[in-house]
């Protein structure tokens, strides 16, 4: 689907259900893995597949955290102890139990993303917290969640071996909240893999750098 009909009007919002439904179709994804295929690297990510559904729920952790003080940071991190397992794993305040399998993994990830979309809705809008590209809002930070969650999931379904084709209005918002700059005439979900330095648009170069502008719009 183009946006190309109406590239100038506003853009809706992104909202705690748009999280609530890429965190459901991710998981749903990953459950058709096939249990052996942890293991392996997730995509162009040195990470095993394992370790990125770790990362990823301790981002959607880590975005809820920030957002949960009565007075959230604007300086710095809520401080955790995040920590790796393992030299060049990612380091995280999230790990699953490696006993639990990976049916315990996805409940971690699913629990991780109920946290911030429950936060988000919580919150009032006029709320700022810290990032490290900028300090946000709870939609800035739903927004973030998502695309962690859509890029992240596009990572692991190369490691194992899956489709992942996620909705393009939900992608068309982030796009619009978080990369302003991105082309709004190209289909979102490979314009948002673009701007993400994970893929191709005709007439512009890979990106090899890349960030967000998480800056409240609103």
């Amino acid at each position: 689907m183009s946006r190309s009909a109406e590239p100038d009007a506003a853009p809706a919002p992104v909202t705690a259900d748009d999280l609530d439904l890429v965190v459901r179709l991710a998981v749903a994804a990953l459950r058709e893995a096939p249990p052996e295929a942890w293991d392996r690297e997730a995509g162009s990510l040195e990470w095993d597949c394992w370790e990125t559904v770790e990362h990823l729920a301790d981002d959607l952790f880590a975005y809820a955290a920030q957002l949960g003080p009565q007075e959230p940071p604007l300086d710095g991190e809520v401080p955790f102890v995040w920590e790796s397992r393992r030299p060049g794993g990612p380091a995280n305040a999230v790990h699953a139990d490696r006993a639990a399998g990976p049916a315990g993994l996805l409940r971690v990830l699913e629990a991780s993303g109920a946290l911030l979309a429950a936060m988000v809705r919580t919150r009032p809008p006029r709320v700022r917290a810290y990032h490290v590209f900028g300090v946000s809002d709870p939609e800035g930070f739903a927004a973030m969640g998502i695309v962690e969650t859509l890029v992240h999931t596009y990572d692991l379904a190369q490691g194992l071996g899956l489709g992942w084709n996620p909705p393009a209005g939900v992608c068309a918002r982030v796009l619009a909240r978080l990369f302003p700059d991105a082309p709004r005439t190209t289909d979102p979900w490979p314009t948002l893999l673009w701007a993400t330095g994970r893929g191709e648009l005709p007439g512009r170069p890979r990106l090899t750098t890349w960030r967000w502008d998480g800056t409240p719009r609103r």
